[in-house]
């Protein structure tokens, strides 16, 4: 094969490539973002995962679900980032916060409250939490994206509904 026959392909590859990360980058975000809770770790994952999926490009280009494959890769970079043990559980911030006085509080936000009891789920129950209500997946697809049975995936979700439930009801009183 020719240099300029191998650099068509490449090129071929690259194009295809920029357009799947054109069209799907935002919603990886997204699911990133829900997985980790913050906006710099949710893009750090985002990148990392398309640097894992630009290797094997070639190969796993024409799968039949590609987005499959991709949010596994997500999920594992997820959870290969809390067993690193150099990772600062530590979120930065640009601005200081000031201590605020009792009466000076906001009235309390139940969605903000609600998404903190989301954010403290173990990594599998929350992984699957979000694959099933905000990327809307059916229990067999989430399997398959967290290598686990079905039943895992109803156990892990079962007990992170009930621990939800049981922590939302101190939210509500």
């Amino acid at each position: 094969m020719s240099a300029e026959a191998v650099t068509t392909v490449a090129d071929d590859r690259d194009d295809a490539f920029d357009a799947y990360v054109l069209a799907r980058k935002a919603s990886l975000v997204r699911t990133a973002y829900l997985l980790c809770g913050d906006l710099a770790t949710a893009e750090d994952l985002v990148q990392d995962t398309l640097a894992k999926l630009y290797v094997s490009w070639h190969r796993v280009q024409r799968r039949e679900s590609l987005d499959g494959y991709v949010r596994r890769i997500l999920v594992n970079e997820h959870h290969s980032l809390w067993r690193r043990g150099w990772k600062l559980r530590e979120v930065p911030s640009n601005v200081v916060p000031e201590l605020a006085r009792a009466d000076e509080l906001p009235a309390p936000d139940v969605e903000r409250q609600v998404w903190s009891k989301v954010c403290s789920l173990p990594p599998r129950q929350r992984a699957v939490i979000v694959l099933r209500f905000y990327e809307d997946l059916s229990e067999r697809e989430i399997a398959s994206t967290l290598g686990v049975s079905p039943g895992t995936v109803k156990s892990q979700c079962s007990k992170a509904l009930a621990h939800l439930r049981a922590t939302t009801e101190e939210v509500r009183r």
